[in-house]
């Protein structure tokens, strides 16, 4: 029988669309005057967030020696930030990175990420550079602003802040097939996050001052009702996630102390421990400027700007074909 298998899963008419989106995004940020840079895809470290999964690498300097075990970048922003530290400037960068287990409609476990950080830019700031960048791709998008806590209580009725966790454990299961225990908070926030509220949100909204819990990397400050919430926003699209932004974190005690906590989440998840990035703590000491930083899916954007709804019909070769 015939196979097709050789063939790309995108058309050729919407590969040509991505090249220009390509392109469109250099010149914005050439427009701006922001640095390109191409930072490494392996690393002897991995990600520290507990809800992230590295994907591994032997490498061998020859043939019959041992192997030694690297990681394959889940996201630029350690380096990134390395380069920050040692006074880059402006930067970004257009790439590939990589996640184990993540495959789906809407996940490839190997898919394009764009990363920029500006200095000086407040978390507001940058939400208006990303509503260009998206705007100039996906003209006559209605875009709004909301506070984490405000859409709970705006979907569900529900304080995010303030309710127990009984309360949020009886949310879930109320429309959600979720029979299991689990002492985490934000288990069950996420879950109401993802099920309820995601499904909900039409054109383009930021939502913006996450619990500290959910954002190891951003600066944190009170809300006007009291609350610490964390400087991130993310960015959806018709109930995509398209972007996660965070005003960056760059006291170093703080930023090692997160990581720890991170690597014991993982122990107590039963999940593998991993070399944790050391020489991103070095750089802040040696002095991370203040900056606002955020990562946003290619991809994704492409499947909104064509309307399709699987990843396979924006990239050239769905996982089913690698």
């Amino acid at each position: 029988m015939f196979s097709n298998e050789w063939q790309p899963t995108a058309s050729l008419a919407n590969l040509r669309q991505r090249a220009e989106l390509l392109k469109s995004i250099r010149h914005f940020f050439e427009s701006r005057s922001v640095m390109e840079v191409d930072t490494q895809i392996l690393s002897h470290c991995a990600v520290s967030d507990p809800f992230i999964d590295s994907l591994s690498v032997e490498y061998r300097p020859h043939p019959n020696a041992e192997g030694q075990f690297l990681h394959l970048q889940t996201s630029p922003e350690y380096a990134m930030k390395r380069l920050l530290a040692a006074g880059s400037g402006d930067i970004y960068q257009l790439g590939k990175v990589f996640r184990n287990g993540e495959v789906g409609r809407r996940h490839n476990p190997e898919f394009t990420m764009l990363e920029w950080y500006r200095l000086g830019f407040s978390l507001h700031d940058l939400m208006d550079e990303v509503e260009l960048l998206v705007s100039e791709q996906i003209p006559g998008l209605a875009w709004r602003r909301v506070a984490y806590r405000d859409l709970f209580l705006e979907v569900l009725g529900v304080d995010p802040f303030l309710a127990s966790l009984a309360e949020l454990q009886d949310a879930c299961r109320q429309t959600i097939e979720a029979e299991f225990d689990d002492e985490d908070r934000d288990t069950w926030l996420n879950l109401l996050m993802s099920h309820l509220i995601e499904p909900q949100l039409c054109g383009a909204v930021f939502v913006h001052s996450y619990p500290p819990s959910q954002a190891a990397l951003a600066c944190v400050h009170p809300d006007p009702s009291g609350n610490m919430v964390s400087e991130r926003f993310e960015l959806y699209l018709d109930g995509l996630e398209l972007a996660n932004g965070y005003h960056e974190l760059v006291n170093p005690q703080e930023q090692a102390s997160r990581l720890s906590a991170d690597q014991q989440q993982r122990a107590a998840l039963g999940l593998p421990q991993r070399p944790l990035e050391r020489r991103l703590v070095k750089a802040l000491e040696h002095g991370l400027p203040e900056c606002s930083g955020v990562a946003l899916g290619v991809d994704r954007l492409l499947m909104r700007k064509l309307n399709v709804e699987s990843i396979a019909e924006v990239i050239p070769f769905g996982f089913e074909r690698v």
